[in-house]
């Protein structure tokens, strides 16, 4: 067994007996490090200096001083937006960062649980492509029907979608290139674990290599 397989077993096994989320299990398996690892940040160390004047591991030394290691994501955003007057989107990108790289959140983890996405460009113009996840019976051609449920759309733009049981949702976003190729995301949204991130990701690179060979 590698040592990632069995370190999530450990995390399942406390979940099972504890009740636990699992970034709140995975707390207690995974001991935190003093460095981090750039893998699980969601901005290179460069963007975080660029735009907030710090690098990674001065935020990390300034929030570990502030005791951020028992704060909440919305304390720690609020401490870096007030007293070092970071804006909101790379307050919650450090804050996000800060909690992956010491083990209060798994990679891959948001507040409202695990998120993956996938991109594809495909050579059909957004329209052609939007009205392929949007429109049931096209939808058919790629994707096992009652896989997706339509929520709220803007034509050629965006798609969220319910996806299965309802306990999962999708955002499809469309974005041309040129005239004749679309760049399709799937945003996959509140997975139980990282074991549905990978079990996902492989599922819509799938589905949309299917689609392109439909649309094709």
């Amino acid at each position: 067994m590698t040592e990632d397989k069995a370190r999530k077993r450990a995390i399942r096994t406390r979940m099972a007996k504890t009740g636990e989320r699992y970034s709140a299990a995975r707390r207690h398996v995974v001991q935190p490090e003093e460095g981090f690892d750039a893998d699980v940040l969601p901005q290179t160390d460069a963007a975080v200096r660029e735009h907030t004047g710090k690098g990674w591991r001065d935020w990390f030394r300034i929030l570990d001083r502030w005791g951020a290691r028992e704060r909440t994501h919305g304390e720690i955003a609020t401490h870096l937006r007030e007293e070092h007057g970071v804006a909101g989107w790379w307050a919650q990108a450090i804050t996000l960062g800060y909690e992956r790289a010491r083990g209060m959140r798994a990679k891959y983890e948001h507040a409202t649980g695990f998120a993956v996405s996938v991109s594809k460009t495909i050579g059909v113009d957004a329209d052609r492509l939007y009205a392929a996840f949007t429109e049931a019976r096209r939808r058919g051609r790629w994707l096992e029907p009652g896989t997706l449920r339509v929520r709220t759309t803007q034509k050629g733009r965006t798609a969220r979608f319910d996806f299965r049981d309802g306990s999962s949702r999708i955002l499809a976003s469309f974005d041309p290139k040129g005239r004749s190729k679309t760049t399709v995301t799937v945003a996959h949204e509140r997975l139980p674990d990282a074991d549905a991130v990978e079990e996902l990701r492989s599922f819509w690179r799938e589905r949309l290599a299917r689609l392109a060979e439909v649309l094709g």
